[in-house]
């Protein structure tokens, strides 16, 4: 509906905007209706929407500065990457098909200890800025090393991000000793002015079996102090449950609640190898789960019981986790197959249906990461972090629905313009804040060097 308009004459315009979108063919507001508005327009006033609706009544009621006209494309809001590691973007299509523990301690771990440091985790970031932006995904929730490089790439690019410096129990890329990581800790966080920007900082408890509970219990005691989300992945494969029932004697996510770490402030990654008692424990602490369907699935791990998860009352934000492992950071085609995946595993054409899909890549992803009251939706007072979809393609013609359209057809090439805070930061898919070419240029001349280094694409 248009914003208020109590108190004026006739045809006297309500307000004043910065920009109006108006035109577009349609309007998804991802609101708790999922509304689908035809020939809708939006008003942008700073960084927020102002008001939604028709064309209209929105040029009726706004006199706007700027104006532009979106015949043939769908507006809908900026999507958001619940899971993801930016800066492994230069490790993507390193070591692939082996399952996660050989993954991760034969490939990756010996990786980042050779190449991980500010200034790679910056370039990685700013790669995938690259890659999110031009496929729409305007927030994404990060856990690595050196997060202050990273927040300095989401900075320039323009996103929006939460950024969880990682925390193990044992040497990382950014700490030599695993005594040093509570302080690593607090030097990121009073590395940040603030916690209410576009850039957030996290902290990012790697796993059960990565963290004791001691480190697990101060990071999230540190998290609770500064009012801030604490990440952790959770139950990811089945050995990682049978290593924590052999060291605990609990499951996983009953192991973190008996640390009370569990809250409407935790966002686990993953949740495949849940009981159902587990699912419980997160629905009654508000704890919410990251849905990664493609990594998974690349990674043999297993799929998550989203329909479960759903019906229990737990938050389920969808993530692409990293282009390492998954191997892009498209949530266009993430979308696609978390709506297609649950289907098979449940046998049933109607389990995860698009308008879920959907939900879980914006307001459900937004709630997720604690920041569903300002973004993760096309309503009046949100931030105005809205994507263009140029509709005019083969395959997205025609429509009888658009969201079904979004899930099932487009790729995210499509996506035309994009607008974080209001701000232009993808104009007719070119982001405007970076050089991509010098970033491209400068990703491959370090991937010759891992592969130098690591004899990467000599495995068949």
């Amino acid at each position: 509906m248009p914003g208020n308009s109590q108190n004026r004459t006739e045809n006297e315009p309500a307000g004043e905007a910065d920009l109006l979108l108006f035109n577009a063919d349609w309007v998804l507001t991802c609101s708790p209706g999922m509304d689908r508005l035809q020939g809708g327009a939006v008003a942008v006033l700073g960084e927020n929407i102002l008001s939604v609706g028709s064309t209209e009544d929105i040029r009726k009621n706004f006199i706007c500065r700027e104006e532009l006209d979106l015949s043939g494309h769908l507006l809908m809001p900026g999507l958001i990457n619940t899971h993801t590691h930016a800066a492994m973007s230069i490790f993507r299509g390193l070591a692939d098909d082996l399952p996660l523990k050989k993954w991760l301690e034969e490939a990756i771990f010996p990786a980042e200890g050779a190449f991980i440091d500010s200034h790679t985790v910056y370039l990685g970031t700013l790669l995938s800025a690259l890659e999110m932006l031009k496929s729409g995904t305007t927030t994404f929730c990060d856990g690595y090393f050196f997060e202050e490089s990273a927040a300095r790439a989401a900075f320039e690019s323009g996103m929006r991000a939460v950024l969880g410096q990682g925390i193990l129990d044992f040497p990382t890329p950014d700490h030599a000793s695993p005594g040093a990581s509570r302080a690593r800790a607090e030097e990121f966080l009073e590395s940040f002015g603030g916690i209410d920007g576009r850039v957030r900082p996290s902290l990012f408890c790697h796993a059960p079996y990565t963290c004791s509970p001691e480190t697990m219990k101060w990071a999230k005691e540190m998290c609770r102090q500064a009012g801030i989300l604490f990440q952790t992945h959770l139950s990811e494969s089945a050995w990682e449950v049978d290593e924590i029932m052999g060291r605990y004697g609990r499951r996983p996510a009953a192991h973190l609640d008996s640390l009370g770490v569990l809250d409407e402030m935790t966002l686990c990654a993953h949740g495949i190898w849940l009981s159902r008692d587990e699912i419980a424990t997160l629905a009654k602490s508000g704890s919410s789960i990251s849905h990664c369907p493609q990594s998974s699935m690349k990674l043999g791990s297993g799929t998550a019981p989203v329909g479960a998860l759903v019906s229990a009352g737990v938050t389920v934000g969808l993530g692409t986790d990293s282009a390492a492992s998954n191997n892009d950071l498209n949530l266009f085609s993430e979308m696609d197959t978390a709506a297609k995946l649950h289907k098979v595993i449940e046998g049933d054409p109607l389990a995860c249906p698009a308008t879920q899909a959907l939900r879980m890549a914006t307001i459900e992803a937004a709630a997720a990461i604690g920041l569903e009251k300002e973004i993760g939706s096309i309503e009046p007072g949100k931030k105005a972090d809205i994507i263009a979809v140029d509709c005019r393609r083969p395959h997205l013609v025609p429509i009888y629905d658009p969201v079904s359209q979004v899930v099932y057809s487009a790729n995210g090439s499509e996506v035309a313009f994009v607008w974080i805070d209001g701000a232009l930061v993808v104009d007719r898919g070119k982001v405007v804040a970076i050089n991509e070419a010098d970033v491209l240029d400068e990703a491959n001349r370090l991937g010759k060097r891992i592969s130098r280094k690591l004899g990467a694409g000599s495995r068949s």
